[in-house]
């Protein structure tokens, strides 16, 4: 990962929960139901920025992982 993959990665996940915290604060003057639309616009904005990171990182492991098992398999045969 270099350091623009972070740097947007930061960005999108403070752009994402601003946005959802944004909204929240919206439904809640509209609805009267401060704080609870917030709070659960927050949570699922952190929540879905999470996982979304979590299964790019798996995606990248199982890349390397996949390519270290073709360097063996390489290696083996060479042997």
């Amino acid at each position: 990962m270099s350091n623009s993959d972070s740097l947007g990665n930061g960005i999108d996940s403070a752009l994402v929960t601003a946005l959802f915290l944004g909204i929240g604060f919206l439904l809640d003057r509209w609805l009267g139901t401060t704080p609870w639309c917030m709070i659960g616009l927050f949570l699922l904005g952190a929540v879905g920025t999470f996982a979304k990171f979590w299964y790019q990182y798996d995606a990248r492991m199982n890349e390397h992982e996949a390519q270290r098992q073709e360097r063996l398999a390489a290696a083996r045969q060479d042997r």
